[in-house]
């Protein structure tokens, strides 16, 4: 016969079971992701955030359903990153705040926390959309809800596996709710990630041998005082091959798909971080390596080369190492100096990627950097971490990604002894729009409405390179093209940076702009970020062209107009 209570000791090893099972498929989930651009993606977001709850759940000695309810839903909150994660730890919440008060779980509890669950997680998105997580949980809730219904005593076992059946059933509905899940050929990630917790939970509650050991998972990204970084020390590493070469061939011999098996056999037997990409008579080539002449003199045998670009990483990384120093030490000063202050009536937080944009945040003003951003999603407990290092009663903060803004509001509501104000900055131009426009003689609020009514007015594009093919925004886009990404959609994509920059401001300007100012990332020289300055200056005589070090990974150029 088969059990048909869950008491909290197998509840426990059923949600570690559902954490280890999302954590193995984080990777395919990423994959899943609408915009195929090098960020924190759904996968990782939603396995940190589970894994911020399951470290507290391994560590309970002895479980009952009211610790166990504790450990997941405060360990979900403050682990939160991304809008997927800030999601699934509500979800997590509303679950809890029904069983914490039971000795076992029913079917007629299970279904209640069900619904509570994805009653709670609904609540928490200002504008829910159709097509998402949420709509993958009310499915699996709804399906539960009905089969209580229809019998009382239905089992567990059925409750379980039909309402993941219905959620996946739901999931594979999404392309249909979603136009641009449909373009892109895929079903939603958030949804896709519920899928797998629930999955490996099931596989615990069945008996299925299980790992239970969340050791060694997860990362997180960490808030640092606005004179450092937020990195833990200089750290020297060895940089096997010591060379990014990248270079574009035009093809003018017969180039086969074995042709392209053996070019990229050699270039693995001389590198790593391998790149290979034909299209239309070009091939693009990214390759680290000891000995750049090797794999020129090799792609010379296939036709002509074009844009190429080596830069030597270690000369690069001792650098870094250097500048991370000068902040380590800038930063005892700022904490010394953070100590010793009296209370101040209003601080600002923002988060930051890239030492040079770093800097101009701290020249704003700006009291506490968090370093995450792009690559990787700062959770609500660096946002918590932070509200408590700004000594200020009134404290602004400056998210500057929108799949922040949940963590970051997540982070305003546990917050009781001070005042938050979350401004919706969804770019980094966009915070530091803010910033400027922060008046000391309005109060809080005034200027709360006064940076929302301005960074309304600022357009941003960003340029990063497609690590997937995928067809979106009517664009066909193959892994290592070019993109110039703007607030709701790609607006470029092409092969050489400077023209997708040149293409990407294009479509961000009108009669109405007036500045343009360029934030070049760490892959980028000066002197290719000034010849972009100067060619834009060209081309846009009426506007003002700024040109700054940003310093950001991932992003060639950030570009905002305004």
């Amino acid at each position: 016969m088969s059990r048909n209570t869950i008491d909290a000791s197998l509840c426990a090893k059923m949600f570690l079971a559902g954490a280890r099972n999302l954590e193995a498929k984080k990777e395919w989930i990423n994959e899943l992701n609408v915009f195929p651009v090098p960020d924190g993606d759904t996968g990782t977001n939603m396995t940190l955030t589970i894994m911020s709850a399951a470290r507290e759940v391994t560590a309970l000695e002895p479980v009952t359903m009211e610790t166990f309810a504790k450990a997941v839903s405060s360990g979900s909150l403050r682990g939160a990153r991304g809008n997927s994660g800030v999601i699934l730890s509500q979800l997590l919440r509303g679950f809890t705040k029904v069983i914490r008060s039971e000795q076992e779980i029913t079917p007629a509890v299970l279904t209640a926390a069900f619904q509570k669950a994805v009653e709670t997680a609904y609540k928490a998105v200002m504008k829910p959309k159709e097509g998402t997580i949420l709509t993958v949980a009310r499915g699996g809730a709804e399906r539960a809800a009905e089969l209580l219904e229809q019998d009382p005593d239905v089992s567990l076992e059925t409750l379980i596996s039909e309402s993941i059946a219905r959620a996946e059933e739901v999931l594979e509905k999404t392309p249909e709710m979603l136009p641009v899940l449909k373009e892109a050929g895929v079903v939603d990630s958030g949804g896709q990630g519920l899928i797998q917790v629930l999955k490996g939970a099931q596989d615990a509650f069945l008996g299925k041998a299980m790992d239970y050991d969340i050791a060694g998972t997860g990362a997180g990204t960490s808030a640092a005082p606005a004179g450092a970084s937020a990195a833990a020390g200089p750290v020297e590493t060895d940089i096997r091959f010591g060379y990014c070469t990248e270079f574009i061939i035009m093809l003018e011999k017969e180039y086969t798909s074995d042709t392209e098996l053996d070019f990229k056999a050699f270039l693995e037997s001389i590198g790593d971080s391998i790149v290979v990409v034909s299209d239309d008579g070009i091939v693009k080539v990214h390759v680290h390596t000891n000995d750049p002449g090797l794999a020129i003199q090799r792609a010379l045998t296939y036709g002509s080369l074009t844009s190429m670009k080596i830069d030597n990483m270690r000369e690069e990384h001792h650098e870094k190492v250097i500048r991370e120093a000068e902040r380590q030490a800038a930063q005892a000063q700022e904490e010394a100096r953070s100590a010793a202050a009296e209370r101040k009536e209003t601080g600002f937080i923002s988060v930051s990627i890239g030492d040079g944009i770093a800097d101009i945040f701290r020249d704003l003003g700006v009291d506490y950097l968090i370093e995450g951003g792009q690559t990787m999603n700062p959770s609500t407990e660096d946002m918590l971490n932070a509200i408590d290092k700004v000594n200020a009663k009134n404290i602004f903060i400056l998210p500057n990604n929108k799949n922040i803004i949940l963590a970051a509001n997540q982070a305003q509501s546990m917050t009781k002894d001070k005042n938050i104000f979350v401004i919706p900055t969804r770019t980094i131009p966009q915070g530091i729009t803010a910033v400027i426009n922060y008046v000391p003689e309005k109060t809080p609020e005034e200027n709360a409405a006064l940076m929302e009514e301005e960074i309304a007015r600022v357009k941003t594009g960003q340029l990063t390179y497609a690590v997937r093919d995928t067809h979106i925004d009517d664009k066909v886009i193959r892994a290592g093209d070019i993109m110039g990404v703007g607030d709701h959609a790609i607006l470029a994509v092409g092969n050489d940076i400077d023209r997708v920059a040149e293409d990407t401001v294009r479509q961000m300007t009108d009669e109405e702009t007036e500045l343009i100012s360029i934030y070049y990332g760490e892959d980028i020289h000066e002197e290719e970020a000034e010849r972009l300055r100067g060619r834009l200056a060209q081309l846009y005589p009426d506007f003002d062209v700024e040109l700054n070090y940003g310093g950001q990974p991932i992003y060639y150029y950030i570009i905002s107009a305004e």
